[in-house]
């Protein structure tokens, strides 16, 4: 009976013994095997041409046709201010004077020294004609005169630079000195802007510059809280592009002058009529140093392209190389398919859907 105990004993321990071992070992050959993780689902568009709403919006500036500070040209003490604030003043007003008083005092004893050696001069020529003199007694007296008058014409010149006057019609701006104040070059007295014509001053890309042509019309929008609208034309630009942005600033002449110099508008401007391309959504693009890559899914495979880009607008971006009509371009789940990853695509969406209607490309 001992033997049948015992027997029955080690029968149930090599039992165990061989259950966990084949435990061990399916554990051990589950945790072998790669783990395959579900394709990524996505949607795509189909890429076709369409037309493109090539309408340029750009940030500009309202400038006065012309502008300026108001500085005196040499120091000294205001004697006179007729600077009235806000007020429209003509061309040559006087605006300003300093003190001259020492220069006019030069002024009237060059010119009584003047008329003594006119008189001497006059003595000498009757001389002269009679040989009562040497030549070079006349020349000397005669040098004198003229040494004179060269002194009378350059104190005036300085007196000259006392006066201020306007050097165009337009509005004064606010005084920023007081009458019998000290100034010198560097002080401001006001501003003067000529208001009659109104400047616009804007940039757009160089690749532009084939429409950016003198006398085209412009649509600009002068109050963005209303939309009111006003119409300007171009009249020149910078010959060369900035080297930094690599933009061109183009000038206009507005049409209606019922804005404030120093305002911000939006300009737009008609870049192109019946241009078709390939466009996509904007969040399909994925930037990095180099390029800019969208998905295209070819036999359940993601693909990332490299493509070239033209206009963007709000939601989309023109394609402008890198795709081909027909490519399915990946638009929801851009962000965890990975190159040459499985992809199930969800659905085909229509571009129409996922874009809000866009007004015009912003620069």
């Amino acid at each position: 009976m001992r033997y049948v105990v015992k027997t029955f004993k080690y029968f149930i321990a090599f039992v165990v013994i061989v259950c966990l071992m084949m435990a061990c070992k399916k554990k051990t050959g589950d945790s072998g095997k790669p783990k395959i993780s579900p394709p990524v689902i996505v949607d795509v568009i189909i890429a076709e041409k369409q037309p493109v709403n090539d309408k340029i919006e750009a940030n500009g500036t309202v400038v006065a046709n012309e502008f300026l500070e108001l500085h005196p040209e040499v120091s000294g003490r205001l004697i006179y201010l007729n600077i009235a604030e806000g007020t429209s003043v003509a061309q040559g007003t006087i605006l300003a004077k300093i003190n001259d008083a020492d220069l006019q005092a030069q002024l009237a004893k060059t010119r009584v020294q003047l008329d003594l050696v006119q008189k001497t001069t006059q003595r000498y020529k009757q001389l002269l004609d009679v040989n009562g003199i040497n030549q070079s007694d006349y020349d000397v007296a005669l040098n004198q005169v003229n040494a004179f008058k060269a002194d009378m014409v350059y104190t005036q010149a300085l007196i000259n630079k006392t006066i201020i006057k306007a050097p165009f019609s337009g509005v004064i701006g606010l005084r920023q000195i007081s009458p019998g104040a000290y100034v010198t070059p560097a002080t401001t007295l006001a501003t003067l802007q000529q208001t009659s014509k109104i400047k616009i001053d804007f940039t757009v890309p160089q690749n532009y510059s084939n429409i950016i042509k003198r006398g085209s019309v412009l649509d600009v929008e002068l109050d963005a809280s209303s939309h009111k609208m006003g119409r300007a034309m171009i009249v020149a630009t910078e010959p060369g592009a900035n080297t930094s942005t690599r933009n061109l600033k183009v000038r206009a002449i507005l049409s209606e002058s019922n804005i404030n110099p120093g305002a911000f508008v939006k300009v737009f401007l008609n870049a192109g009529v019946g241009k078709t391309a390939i466009v996509v959504p904007t969040n399909c693009i994925i930037p990095n140093d180099k390029n800019n890559q969208v998905i295209v899914v070819k036999g359940g495979i993601a693909n990332f392209i490299n493509v070239g880009t033209g206009i963007r607008q709000a939601n989309s971006v023109e394609i402008v190389n890198g795709l081909n009509v027909g490519d399915s371009v990946v638009v929801t789940g851009v962000l965890f398919a990975r190159p040459k990853d499985k992809v199930k695509v969800r659905s085909v969406k229509k571009l129409a859907t996922l874009l809000p209607k866009d007004s015009a490309a912003s620069y």
